[in-house]
Formats: structure tokens, C-alpha cells, sequence
């Protein structure tokens, strides 16, 4: 069922290069056709490095609102990277927060040369759910790769968003958001990937 309160605060994160931006773009799209007044605030660190990028995404029925999440606010968190999901629910997560977040983790390269150690996933996961309303973990990337490319796993988590019920926006806005940001056998592929994400997370 969808999120009833106004208004309604999505947060959707990762780290740079797994197409952060353009997904909150996907979903402000579909929320402007589907008549909400919407505002996205984007935040980011060192991207092309690979660092931490944030986007807030807020719908109303009433008024357009400021485009950043107060703390402790946030409705919807998708997250690419479960590490980044941790950092953002412990900022602006509460009892009520709905999680979804990819099993994927794109390791920092500090862990890559062996000079800081990546947290437990198991151990992210608890800390979280011992918190949120519930968390939703999605193997997105192997998803995506399976439809034919693993840099669409954006796209996938979109569409795990759309079919999870926590947004009041119809399917149908998504996909014609999809239809007219793409074309040819990218607006194929990423159709595939969409609704990979709708049925791994339908009615959750």
C-alpha cells in the first residue's frame, strides 16, 4: 500500500558512477505526470572517485517543498550500494522508513588496497531492520547483468520502487518516462531491466 502522508520523502543513494541522478529523474518524471508538485535535491561528494551521491525526491499534492529531506524524515530509501543505504538511514531513517536496497556492495577503494575493511553485510542489514518499518534486499545488480547489463541495475531499483506499492504513482507513468527518455535497443534493454525490478518487488 502506498505511503499516505503529504509530503512524501524519497531518498534514493549510492555511490558515483551507478546512475544515481538519472534515477531520481526517472522517478520525479513519473511523479510530475502523475500530477505531484516535485522537487529533487541532489547531493554528492567526490563522484567520479566513486564517492557517496544522495538524491532527495519529495512529492505533495499541496505545495512544492523545499528540495532537501529534514533529518530523521526520509519515507523511502532505494539504495545501489548497502554501505551507502547505512550512512543515509542512520541520518534521516526512522521507525516508519521503508528500505530497499541492492545486496551488491561496490567496495571503496580503501578496501580495495587492503587499508580499511568493508562492514558485514549481514551486520548493515540488522542495524537497520532493527529500525525501519521493513528492508527490502534486492540481488539488482546479478538481476540486471542477467537482462543483459549490469550498469542498468539504476534502472532495475527503479523499477522495484514503482512495484512495491510505497508510492502513490501508476506503473504506467513509469513506462512512458521510459519510453521517451530512451530509444532503440536501449529503450529495449531498459524496459527488460524495469520489469525485472517491478516483479522482484511487487506487492512487498
Amino acid at each position: 500500500m502506498a505511503i499516505t502522508k503529504d509530503p512524501l520523502n524519497i531518498i534514493i543513494c549510492g555511490v558515483g558512477g551507478q546512475g544515481n541522478i538519472l534515477a531520481s529523474e526517472l522517478v520525479g518524471s513519473a511523479a510530475v505526470a502523475a500530477g505531484f508538485l516535485t522537487t529533487i535535491g541532489e547531493t554528492y561528494g567526490a563522484s567520479q572517485r566513486g564517492g557517496s551521491v544522495m538524491s532527495h525526491v519529495r512529492l505533495s499534492r499541496e505545495i512544492q517543498y523545499g528540495p532537501l529531506i529534514p533529518k530523521g524524515e526520509a519515507d523511502v530509501i532505494v539504495g545501489f550500494e548497502p554501505l551507502e543505504v547505512l550512512r543515509v538511514f542512520r541520518e534521516y531513517g526512522n521507525s516508519d522508513t521503508h528500505v530497499i536496497t541492492n545486496s551488491r556492495p561496490n567496495y571503496p577503494l580503501g578496501t580495495l588496497i587492503g587499508e580499511t575493511k568493508y562492514p558485514n553485510l549481514s551486520d548493515m542489514l540488522n542495524e537497520i531492520g532493527r529500525v525501519a518499518a521493513r528492508v527490502q534486499v534486492v540481488e539488482a545488480t546479478e538481476l540486471a547483468k542477467q537482462a543483459g547489463s549490469a550498469v542498468s541495475t539504476n534502472i532495475l531499483m527503479v523499477g522495484c520502487l514503482a512495484g512495491s506499492g510505497l508510492i502513490p504513482i501508476d506503473i504506467s507513468y513509469f513506462k512512458e518516462v521510459l519510453d521517451r527518455r530512451f530509444e532503440g535497443s536501449a529503450r529495449e534493454l531498459n524496459q527488460k531491466v524495469f520489469a525485472l525490478g517491478l516483479e522482484a518487488c511487487a506487492g512487498t
